[in-house]
C-alpha cells in the first residue's frame, strides 16, 4: 500500500535537516493520512485520505 492520499495524490517528499554546521541529513516527510470509511461511487470503502482533504470537504464520510 503506497503512502499517498487517494483523493489529491499527495505523497511523501524529500527534505533536509540542516545542522548548525550546515551538514545536511536527508529524510522523508510523510503526509498526514487517515484511514476513513467513505462513500465512493455509491459504495462504502475504506480509503487513506490526507487531513487537508477531510477539512476541505472533498470526502463524503459513511455513517
Amino acid at each position: 500500500m503506497s503512502i499517498a492520499c487517494e483523493i489529491c495524490g499527495k505523497k511523501s517528499i524529500k527534505a533536509a535537516k540542516i545542522s548548525f554546521s550546515h551538514k545536511q541529513h536527508v529524510h522523508r516527510q510523510q503526509p498526514n493520512l487517515h484511514s476513513v470509511k467513505a462513500v465512493v461511487n455509491g459504495v462504502v470503502k475504506r480509503i487513506r485520505v490526507c487531513s487537508s482533504c477531510i477539512r476541505a470537504g472533498k470526502v463524503k464520510k459513511a455513517l
